[in-house]
């Protein structure tokens, strides 16, 4: 997903400099007000796409004096970006945004987000490393974790058991429960591999191998999009396909959804917030559905992420103080998470970045979903935050990685979609008057 405007060449160089390539603060204006001023509270907007917030800000606003929010809801994806990005062009920013966490460095390398290190830093201390590491680029930091997002492998009981499958634990156990599923069952593959690939689940499956994506070395970025882990899990997969163990549909189509729905896939990777999907999808599948740790290259426990979002304040913000005094608010209240829940259209399965909220979100899930799940989603899940693996980073130029993966993926497949990716980022870089480095 990417901004449409592209910030001009000079300005971009400029914003190297001045970020050290996120290395230090570029902008946090004078902090903005924090409480009343003239004894009025201090009005802030506040744009989202994620469901509930509406109940989150009316909580607040009941329950603040000093702060107001007013909320404008937006859709997510390319179009909410390009809304935002517009909006911080002429000047008429929201004070707090939906941020996700692969879009967090597009936007602070263009100089579009405000430096909350001095608001926020001490709070994005208190979260795990591996989610501190996503709004801290360059060791300043330029968002609030609000969710974390392990992949895990969601899986049929009953197919796998009528195909004599364990949950497998490898990835060799994986293929090897891939070909007796089709064994058992002509008609059922073990799970969908996205036709044209699906990119959060792509990059979370090469974090997990231990890819790089991005990382910075000196003034320069260095691009490891195609590096060896990305392929050992390219021609894995690439592999799967060819040999027809894994369906091929494209991601989120109605044939994913129909082949679910008819139980023709015994699996399917997601994330926590997956299983809120799954219950309103498939209500007539309660109790076949199980939760495991995704499967990994040598036994170990490692995960990558899929999807995850942070709350930033964009550039130009005459309120960051109060924003960030919000934002912490509604990523660390209990209130704000029972208040995010308890008006959602289906039960949410989100799994707070907070430990202490996890809990809280845990009760809610369970009171709403009615044992949907044959075991503990919340307890699979948390498990896995701290094998999160370190290492990966997300680039200034996501939108172009996404976009010629894409591109290229339907003719030479997973392998042919990370080569080119690799040199579209360069590209990419080198087009935004950004260092690189091999």
């Amino acid at each position: 997903m990417k901004p449409a405007r592209r910030t001009p060449r000079l300005a971009l160089t400029a914003s190297l400099g001045c970020l050290a390539l996120l290395a230090t603060a570029c902008g946090g204006g004078d902090g903005g007000t924090s409480g009343t001023s003239d004894g009025k509270p201090v009005t802030l907007t506040m744009w989202s796409w994620m469901v509930g917030s509406k109940d989150v800000v009316d909580e607040f606003n009941a329950t603040h004096k000093d702060i107001q929010v007013e909320y404008t809801e937006i859709t997510g994806g390319t179009d909410g970006y390009s809304k935002i990005d517009s909006a911080i062009e002429a000047g008429n920013a929201p004070d707090v945004v939906g941020m996700e966490y692969a879009m967090l460095p597009e936007f602070a390398s263009q100089g579009n987000l405000e430096d909350l290190t001095e608001q926020s830093g001490e709070l994005v201390e208190s979260f795990p490393e591996s989610l501190r590491s996503l709004v801290t680029p360059g060791g300043r930091t330029w968002g609030v974790p609000f969710d974390v997002t392990p992949q895990l492998l969601y899986y049929r009981t009953d197919l796998f058991e009528k195909a004599g499958v364990k949950v497998p634990t490898t990835w060799a156990e994986f293929e090897k429960a891939a070909e007796k599923i089709k064994a058992a069952d002509k008609n059922v593959r073990i799970l969908n591999a996205p036709k044209g690939g699906d990119i959060p689940f792509v990059n979370g499956l090469a974090w997990q191998a231990g890819s790089e994506g991005f990382g910075v070395k000196g003034d320069a970025w260095t691009v490891r999009v195609d590096d060896e882990p990305a392929r050992k899990v390219a021609s894995f997969w690439d592999g799967l396909v060819r040999d027809d163990l894994v369906l091929n549909h494209p991601a989120w189509s109605e044939e994913e959804s129909t082949a679910r729905k008819k139980g023709q896939v015994a699996a399917f990777v997601g994330a926590p917030w997956s299983g809120a999907g799954l219950i309103s999808q498939t209500p007539e599948q309660k109790g076949e559905w199980a939760v495991a740790p995704l499967p990994t290259w040598d036994g170990r426990a490692a995960t990558g992420t899929w999807g995850g979002t942070s709350f930033a304040v964009p550039k130009g913000s005459e309120h960051t103080d109060a924003a960030a005094e919000f934002i912490e608010w509604l990523t660390t209240d209990p209130a704000a998470m029972k208040a995010r829940l308890a008006n959602a259209e289906a039960p949410s399965s989100v799994l707070p970045a907070d430990p202490g909220l996890q809990k809280v979100a845990a009760q809610e899930f369970a009171a709403a979903s009615g044992n949907y799940f044959a075991n503990d989603l919340y307890e699979i899940a948390a498990a896995q935050v701290d094998t999160i693996v370190t290492g990966w980073t997300w680039g200034p130029v996501q939108g172009s990685v996404n976009e010629a993966f894409e591109s290229a993926v339907a003719k030479g497949g997973w392998t042919g979609g990370f080569a080119a990716a690799q040199r579209a980022a360069v590209d990419a870089l080198e087009d935004r008057g950004l260092k690189t480095s091999g």
